[in-house]
């Protein structure tokens, strides 16, 4: 019969699987978006409702690799699926009116209240880096804007979650920044951790890369333009987080 040995040696050399935290919304109500993470495309770890918000489905244990991220890349790692938790939160996202207007759905205090508990519980047993708790627009730019401009990435900060930037720091790099060299600010984005090929060209992936992380860290205004504000914040995450190598 054979024995495992479980006390006796202990390596030194290992991490936790789980490195990543994405959030994303369904863009669906909570029946339709039961209906599509139980069935046989997609998955998730939790799904926060809206319409009791208490109430959270895990539907995919944590030790499971959840089908969540699709095609995804953050700080070099390829298949987030495999190295992630996911939090799916029942939200519309946007609808447009009759005029092409576009208008995004709330979060109910509430809801927002979940998905901050189930985070630091998740954060707390994974020891989550700060920059590695991320939309699903982070690390998929241009194929998804999820979880959209409302969500409240610095109120969930403020809570011990994920990462923001100190204004003072935004206020030193203001005056420094140069836009003219679209290569720079390209690597500045991959070192921060995004999925960008370094062409030296405003081109569509950079100015979807920029968008993500607008909709991320300046959501009032997610043009897709290189601007100072922008990158002023790029840089001071950088100083912040240490992602300057």
């Amino acid at each position: 019969m054979i024995t495992i040995d479980k006390t006796t040696y202990q390596a030194k050399s290992f991490n936790e699987r789980v490195r990543f935290l994405v959030l994303h919304y369904t863009e669906r109500n909570l029946e339709e978006s039961i209906a599509l993470l139980t069935g046989d495309k997609v998955s998730i770890h939790y799904l926060v409702s809206d319409t009791a918000p208490e109430h959270i489905f895990q539907l995919v244990a944590e030790s499971e690799r959840a089908w969540h991220a699709g095609n995804s890349k953050w700080q070099g790692r390829n298949n987030i699926n495999d190295s992630s938790i996911g939090i799916e939160i029942v939200n519309l996202g946007f609808t447009y009116d009759s005029a092409g207007n576009v208008t995004w759905h709330p979060y109910p205090p509430e809801q927002i209240d979940v998905v901050i508990s189930l985070s630091q519980n998740i954060i707390s047993r994974y020891n989550i880096d700060p920059t590695c708790i991320v939309a699903h627009s982070d690390i998929s730019p241009g194929r998804k804007i999820d979880p959209g401009p409302l969500f409240p990435w610095k109120q969930l900060y403020q809570k011990n979650i994920g990462a923001w930037y100190a204004n003072k720091d935004v206020e030193f790099f203001y005056p420094l920044i140069d836009l003219s060299n679209i290569l720079a600010i390209q690597q500045k984005f991959q070192k921060y951790g995004y999925n960008i090929e370094l062409t030296g060209v405003l081109d569509e992936q950079t100015k979807n890369v920029i968008i993500s992380f607008q909709l991320h860290f300046r959501p009032n205004n997610f043009s897709g333009l290189v601007d100072i504000e922008t990158i002023a914040i790029l840089e001071a995450l950088l100083k912040k987080y240490n992602r300057v190598t």
